[in-house]
């Protein structure tokens, strides 16, 4: 790392980071195939399913927020009203998703996984899991904190608070 850093005359704990272009597109390069890894067990899971990604991440963050309204999902995904509908429609024919009218407005729907969305959601998670942890054991504690950092850094301003509150709320 400290072949990448350099000193632009800055006093000591204002070290900058600079990198190439070539360095930023192995980086990008990097992150998709990446990304094709940490998805590949989970399309598999779901294409026996005939469900998407769409469909994983609706699981991911039903499960994540029991009660979550459909506003806040759609919020959290960044999806279209059609889409999502769409998605939770099949959750919810299939026996994964429960929708619940809200107490306190009855036009709000609450979203709940039943017990057989429950398992889908874990062996979705637990097939990235599995990956991270092997890929965070190998690089290291630092590389884990570094990554998150990364990560964090990437994320749209409105999403990193709503991430850092533990998506508890709708940005």
């Amino acid at each position: 790392m400290a072949d990448r850093l350099a000193n632009a005359g800055m006093g000591r704990g204002e070290t900058l980071l600079f990198l190439t272009d070539e360095q930023l597109r192995r980086g990008i390069e990097a992150m998709f195939f990446a990304y094709r890894g940490f998805t590949a067990d989970p399309d598999r899971i779901l294409s026996e399913k005939g469900y998407g990604r769409a469909h994983h991440r609706a699981v991911h963050f039903i499960n994540r927020t029991p009660g979550t309204t459909v506003n806040n999902l759609l919020s959290i995904l960044g999806v279209t009203k059609q889409s999502l509908n769409r998605v939770l429609r099949t959750l919810v024919e299939d026996g994964l998703v429960e929708a619940r009218v809200g107490t306190r407005d009855k036009r709000e729907r609450h979203l709940f996984l039943t017990d057989d969305g429950a398992a889908l959601e874990q062996a979705l998670s637990e097939a990235q899991r599995n990956r991270m942890r092997a890929a965070f054991r190998n690089a290291g504690p630092e590389a884990v904190a570094g990554f998150r950092a990364v990560l964090e850094e990437m994320m749209d301003p409105e999403m990193r608070r709503h991430y850092a509150d533990g998506m508890e709320q709708a940005p």
